[in-house]
């Protein structure tokens, strides 16, 4: 379902050599009310099967390497939660 909703990024990671390895983190947008009432549907079944989920957000996602209009993929700052 996401895949023929959401674009795919492009680069997870901020370096050009010629096959980085993809150290990006991918966060919906806050507006992203749709894609991120699908998540928590899936975060229930999940949870309802033993495996426990956590939402978590941040002002700081890191180094921006892939914008979409509901999501983007950034390589996080030290500080930026995980």
């Amino acid at each position: 379902m996401f895949n023929k909703h959401l674009p795919v990024p492009d680069r997870l990671s901020r370096s050009a050599k010629a096959h980085p390895q993809g150290v990006a983190l991918s966060w919906f947008k806050d507006h992203a009310v749709e894609p991120i009432a699908q998540m928590r549907n899936i975060a229930s079944i999940l949870e309802a099967y033993g495996t426990s989920t956590e939402m978590i957000w941040t002002e700081r996602p890191g180094y921006i390497v892939y914008e979409g209009a509901f999501q983007i993929a950034a390589e996080p700052f030290a500080d930026t939660p995980t």
